[in-house]
């Protein structure tokens, strides 16, 4: 590597050999309980919403980052057995494919504590990405998976003192895909982590997936 190259990397705060990437993919809701309520107040008609988002932004940062870049993708394991049981798919085998499919570190958890551990394992990150439910003071690692219309694993705001901010670099670029992320749960990161996590103000949709789109927000992000 030139010196100079080197020294830029160096100011930046960039890593020095790839770029380190961490994506959480909540899970979701099963269709079980989703069929007991009307039709407007239903969730993920489609068990991938989360999983396709993900793959996405998966493909925007090699693109971006280059391919050398380490993507580590957690995903809450038991929200995909479980919806695969309803649907009778292999899920689980379905995302294992596609992690190695773009050579990701999928990293299988079911506690909000399990995803905090594992981005504290992380060092230099660059970028991180949340898709699933939340509301605007957590991530809702599931939603409706045992119980109707109910998340019982997250990541609440009050737990947002526990990750180690110095693992992620200077300018690290940090958004919620989820709902409300923007109304509370993004002013409670900036003052613990130093740098901005863009949220919704307003639902998400994800409808524009199948456009080859990001997901759109009601009313707007914020930081």
């Amino acid at each position: 590597m030139k010196f100079w190259v080197l020294s830029l990397l160096l100011i930046l705060g960039l890593p020095l050999f790839g770029s380190q990437h961490v994506i959480l993919c909540g899970g979701p809701a099963s269709r079980k309980w989703e069929n007991l309520r009307v039709e407007q107040d239903r969730h993920d008609s489609w068990w991938a919403n989360f999983v396709r988002a993900s793959t996405m932004r998966m493909d925007e940062i090699r693109k971006s980052y280059g391919a050398g870049s380490t993507i580590t993708w957690i995903v809450y394991k038991n929200g995909y057995l479980t919806r695969g049981r309803d649907d009778q798919k292999p899920y689980t085998s379905w995302i294992e494919e596609q992690a190695i499919k773009r050579n990701a570190q999928l990293v299988w958890i079911n506690t909000g504590a399990q995803v905090i551990s594992t981005i504290n394992l992380q060092r230099d990150i660059v970028t991180f990405d949340f898709f699933g439910h939340s509301n605007r003071h957590c991530f809702m690692l599931d939603y409706g998976s045992d119980v109707m219309a109910v998340s019982q694993t997250w990541i609440h705001e009050r737990d947002l003192e526990k990750i180690n901010r110095r693992i992620f670099t200077k300018n690290a670029f940090c958004q919620s895909w989820g709902c409300h992320t923007g109304e509370s749960m993004s002013a409670v990161w900036k003052r613990h982590m130093g740098f901005p996590l863009v949220g919704a103000k307003g639902k998400t949709d994800y409808a524009a997936l199948s456009l080859g789109k990001m997901p759109t927000v009601s009313g707007e992000w914020i930081r």
